[in-house]
């Protein structure tokens, strides 16, 4: 539960056994309805008052900043009084970055660290650019920037959070981590790109040393709010161990539109996977792009937001730390990724999470996915009490997979997805993919007996039905729909079972429920 404090971005007060987030106001964007979630109703936040305006001194060229960096001794221009200012605000006030006297609307800078109770506020037009000199993130290992065949983390994020309570990143502006402008020294100095340096995971099974844009580590309360995040050369959102976290009316996105072409139509021998340096990326060639990953975090709320990468738009992770559990996943649209995901670490245990009025549009591309549960062996744990409800989808290669076999790799975490449901979802088909894929599988290997358990109440395919793949999976039907029913056939041989049947129901109307993502989000090129 939130503690109430006097100062901060998350102050709160208990009202009818609700949670409501307060804040004193300064301004605010066009309020949304508040959300039920399992630890009470949120509201949309508002803003802090202003410690510290800093006005912005460079100007982006068609949204892009690299005319001015191209010498790496001028890679964070910005760094120093941006922290300054963090470090100067008190608590419940915020540091804000607003346009130039002249109309300059770029900020520029390396790594940053936000303290407890100070907002980072990001005016409508502005971008803070993350620094391309690798030398800028470099924790002292002295590899960021290079691909490695040691997986130890040498990069530090754009933006750390650490053991912070009622800080967050607020405001109508974007964070662009540039991964697809070229690295300004070592040893890939103008001959990589953060995501050629990305490509080289999958081409010479290397392991990327590259920064994220936020890392959210301990503490309680954190906000983002309205704020667009792009073109990470790692995952964009990761939070570990937080109490307490809500993105609302956030966009992310890779990659966008300065390093592509309209509908990601880039030219035969321009992508990574065929040219070194690239010159056009589309979300297949940006790899390790994932939107937003809170891992073994509680209170968990993502609500109105917009979502398009290269890798999970979501990924709910449980590794290593507290269990993962209260999350609500609310009113929001995904178009290119892997979808809706939970895992693959999940070896902590993940319970309660709820997410309804989603829409999905995975634009046919190869690897869209819709709701996806994925572990294995190697990190596999417990999942339970999992509900999707009111999800659209179209145009996807596997709009169902709840999968305990991610990874080969055996380490003695054994996958378990107890409770799963999914009511009233609606998958309208794919021109490519026709039904697609649904992939249903416990885990019932090396002596464990841990049945997935799934109940389907009017989940209904139009046209063409999913290609259905059941193993060890207990199911539910009714009482409304379950189109594939007759593609699900109990046999003991494969630990298949069916309790109820499919009924009669409409399926949900999701006429209206698909919006295009460049008429909320200008970068984006589709």
């Amino acid at each position: 539960m939130r503690q109430s404090e006097k100062s901060g971005i998350l102050t709160s007060s208990i009202i009818t056994s609700a949670i409501i987030l307060m804040l004193p106001t300064v301004t605010q964007a066009v309020s949304t309805a508040p959300v039920t979630t399992q630890w009470g109703t949120v509201s949309e936040p508002v803003y802090p008052s202003v410690c510290t305006t800093l006005r912005a001194t460079l100007t982006q060229v068609s949204s892009s900043l690299d005319a001015a960096d191209g010498n790496a001794s001028n890679s964070k221009p910005d760094a120093i009084r941006i922290q300054a200012a963090l470090n100067g605000c008190a608590a419940g006030q915020a540091v804000r970055l607003v346009k130039g006297a002249a109309g300059e609307s770029a900020f520029l800078s390396g790594a940053l660290t936000l303290k407890s109770g100070v907002t980072l506020w990001i005016d409508s037009g502005v971008t803070l650019f993350g620094s391309r000199n690798p030398a800028d993130y470099d924790n002292g290992v002295g590899t960021c920037g290079t691909a490695t065949v040691a997986n130890t983390k040498s990069c530090n994020p754009l933006i750390t959070a650490s053991g912070t309570a009622n800080s967050g990143i607020v405001g109508d502006g974007i964070i662009d981590g540039r991964g697809g402008s070229m690295i300004t020294s070592g040893p890939n100095a103008k001959l990589r790109s953060w995501w050629d340096v990305a490509w080289q995971n999958k081409s010479a099974g290397l392991y990327q040393q590259n920064p994220k844009l936020l890392q959210v580590t301990g503490g309680s309360n954190f906000t983002l709010h309205n704020v667009t995040l792009q073109n990470s050369p790692n995952f964009h959102i990761v939070t570990s161990g937080v109490v307490g976290l809500t993105a609302w009316g956030i966009k992310i996105l890779s990659p966008s539109a300065v390093y592509t072409k309209p509908a990601y139509a880039c030219p035969a021998g321009t992508t990574p996977d065929v040219k070194t340096p690239a010159t056009c990326f589309t979300p297949g060639t940006a790899k390790n792009t994932d939107g937003f990953d809170p891992g073994q975090s509680s209170n968990v709320l993502l609500a109105y937001s917009y979502i398009s990468t290269g890798d999970d738009d979501v990924a709910i992770k449980a590794h290593n730390g507290p269990l993962s559990q209260n999350h609500t996943y609310a009113h929001n649209h995904f178009y290119y990724g892997h979808g809706m995901s939970v895992g693959s670490e999940t070896d902590a245990g993940l319970s309660n999470v709820m997410v309804t009025d989603l829409t999905i549009d995975g634009q046919d591309a190869s690897n869209s996915t819709g709701l996806h549960i994925k572990s294995d062996a190697a990190a596999g744990g417990h999942v339970d009490n999992v509900t999707y409800s009111h999800v659209c989808m179209r145009n996807m290669q596997t709009p169902i997979a709840f999968d305990p076999f991610y990874n080969t790799t055996n380490s003695g975490h054994y996958p378990n997805f107890t409770n799963i449901k999914l009511v009233n979802v609606h998958a309208l088909g794919s021109a490519k993919y026709a039904g697609g894929k649904a992939i249903f599988k416990g885990y019932e290997l090396n002596g464990q007996n841990n049945p997935l358990t799934i109940s389907l109440d009017n989940v209904v395919f139009d046209g063409a039905q999913p290609i259905v793949d059941a193993n060890a999976a207990h199911f539910t039907f009714g009482p409304g729909t379950v189109s594939f029913a007759s593609s699900i056939v109990p046999s003991s041989a494969t630990d298949v079972t069916v309790t109820g049947a499919s009924g009669s129901s409409t399926a949900i109307d999701c006429s209206k429920a698909f919006v295009k993502l460049n008429t909320v989000m200008p970068t984006s090129p589709f």
